[in-house]
């Protein structure tokens, strides 16, 4: 790994070190007579039902362990990232860091995170699927245990498939090719076949590409390039088709949210909508009384239903006094109960095989969640995780990219040229 800070400590100011140097509250505690030590574990935990399973977690960790007891900090996802890199340049950070594969590898490559590989037990190694095992391991060192996920899924709305006459999917895996002849199937009477929200279009094409062999980049930190080539341009022009060729996607979701895409799906305006998975929960929750829906089995491109996963991890402060028992609660926070639990709250897909499967048998096919869970077997690797540019990159050049590309405001080579140029004028 890199030396301490050569990358993060770029992004600090003269007034952000002079507030790192004031801050309170970091690392472990030993009482002062001899008492248990005490670790902070920052939470960003922030659904009421999930704040609730990890207090429940943490408590029973606490009773069963007296002499290390750990303390909930908790901390929202708004300005997690400025608030880390405060706290691990004046000192500060917590022994437990709650956060995302995608955000905490840049605190890896700077040497802020404790190497978890001799702690993490076998059972646990190879209960956690090889590309989201990988999507924690820099440069050979396990720098997170990952917990939580989503994935892309297709919520359809049962009766309009019925009424237009189509067979409900209900293989492992349905093709890109089947979502497009439903979605044409079932436009009709102004009603679109397809509604998803790609007002930020680039986590979904990014996240979905594996399927049509994408990647983006090679190498990894400030060596990686990258290549937008077949595999990257295949679901962005398969959009483009459907949206303007077909005429099967209702326009307006296309310069929506997810959320807000939600609102024409339950007024029977979209047949299908493709959403992040947790949104079952809410779709249980909110949709209209009767609404008659059904998740359909994971979409799958010519190389595979792969999609990139980018889980949420708990790390430990390389700095902290008790790095094995912080990593020892890890552990314990990720066992199988306790991850199906935290996972059931907030409505994401489990890391671990095992907890998938007792998620699964304990809520069966209820809001589409056995099919949802099958969908965790296809998560891998994502390059992008590994690249120092991205997060800037995917802000400043890919989002406004796309987003003139769905609006027919350029083509695919422009829009293809605009992604290389983009990149190359940020890391040259």
């Amino acid at each position: 790994m890199k030396t301490r800070g050569a990358s993060i400590a770029a992004c600090l100011t003269i007034t952000t070190l002079l507030v790192a140097s004031c801050s309170s509250g970091g690392g472990s505690e030993d009482g002062a007579d001899g008492g248990p030590v005490t670790l902070k574990f920052q939470s960003l935990s922030d659904q009421p039902a999930a704040i609730e399973a990890t207090e429940k977690i943490v408590a029973d960790w606490n009773e069963a362990n007296p002499d290390v007891q750990v303390e909930i900090v908790p901390a929202g996802w708004d300005g997690i990232y400025d608030k880390l890199i405060t706290q691990f340049n004046g000192g500060a950070a917590p022994d437990i860091i709650h956060y995302e594969a995608a955000s905490i590898v840049p605190f890896a490559v700077d040497g802020y995170l404790a190497d978890l590989s001799e702690y993490m037990s076998d059972e646990k190694r190879a209960d956690i699927p090889e590309g989201i095992l990988d999507s924690v391991t820099v440069d050979d060192q396990v720098i997170a245990y990952p917990t939580e996920l989503q994935s892309y899924m297709v919520f359809a709305n049962k009766t309009m498939l019925e009424a237009a006459g189509v067979e409900v999917p209900t293989g492992d895996t349905m093709t890109w090719d089947e979502l497009r002849e439903i979605a044409k199937a079932t436009t009709k009477d102004g009603a679109y076949g397809l509604g998803w929200g790609l007002a930020s279009p680039t986590a979904a094409f990014m996240a979905m590409a594996p399927g049509f062999g994408g990647q983006y980049f090679e190498g990894t930190g400030a060596d990686a390039s990258i290549t937008i080539g077949e595999g990257e341009m295949a679901l962005p022009e398969l959009v483009d088709e459907m949206a303007h060729t077909d005429n099967t996607v209702l326009p307006v979701t296309l310069t929506q949210s997810g959320s807000e895409t939600l609102a024409s799906f339950y007024a029977g305006q979209v047949a299908m909508t493709i959403q992040g998975s947790f949104q079952a929960a809410n779709i249980a929750n909110d949709a209209p009384e009767g609404f008659d829906w059904v998740v359909l089995p994971p979409l799958e491109g010519p190389d595979g239903a792969e999609q990139a996963a980018n889980p949420q991890t708990l790390s430990v402060n390389i700095d902290s006094e008790h790095v094995e028992e912080s990593a020892e609660f890890i552990e314990f926070f990720t066992d199988t109960e306790n991850l199906a639990a935290l996972n059931e709250a907030d409505a994401l897909i489990p890391a671990t095989t095992s907890a998938q499967e007792a998620m699964a048998s304990s809520l069966g096919d209820e809001n589409g969640w056995s099919t949802i869970l099958s969908s965790g077997q296809y998560l891998t690797s994502a390059p992008y995780l590994f690249v120092d540019a991205y997060a800037q990159w995917k802000d400043t050049v890919a989002t406004p990219a796309y987003q003139k590309f769905l609006a027919q405001e350029i083509d695919a080579d422009q829009l293809a040229t605009e992604l290389e140029a983009g990149w190359d004028e940020i890391t040259k």
